[in-house]
């Protein structure tokens, strides 16, 4: 599971900071200011819980079934938080009405705070060494 929670997390790490470039450079003459800030915050989450993966893969401490759970969670949080703001944000670009799946960025955001939860009930429950 390591392996799986490392790999992840460099591709959301790559595709975040390929996503932003691209929204810095590309997206600036296309869409409103506001849409590229909410784009902006699309890839901001996704950077930020590809680097919890990261952590969360180099870490010994994090049992195997709250590792699972975890990758689970950050892999469909990440894709319906941040995919549908990035669909939101470039939506006057498309021909596809985003608007009609924008019920799911809150879901998405949702299994990404579960994700955090899980984390911390993991982290509770290590006993301190003495």
């Amino acid at each position: 599971m390591n392996k799986k929670l490392l790999i992840l997390g460099t591709v959301l790490g790559l595709v975040s900071v390929v996503l932003g470039a691209f929204g810095a450079h590309g997206l600036k003459d296309l869409v409103s200011v506001e849409a590229i800030q909410s784009y902006e915050t699309g890839v901001r989450y996704q950077m930020y819980h590809g680097l919890l993966l990261l952590f969360i893969g180099s870490q010994n401490f994090i049992s195997e079934k709250f590792k699972t759970i975890i990758f689970y969670l950050i892999l469909v949080g990440v894709i319906l938080f941040s995919g549908s703001i990035y669909g939101l944000a470039t939506n006057t670009l498309t021909a596809f009405n985003f608007k009609s799946i924008a019920f799911v960025t809150p879901l998405g955001g949702l299994f990404l705070i579960i994700a955090w939860v899980v984390l911390l009930i993991n982290i509770l429950k290590v006993k301190q060494n003495k």
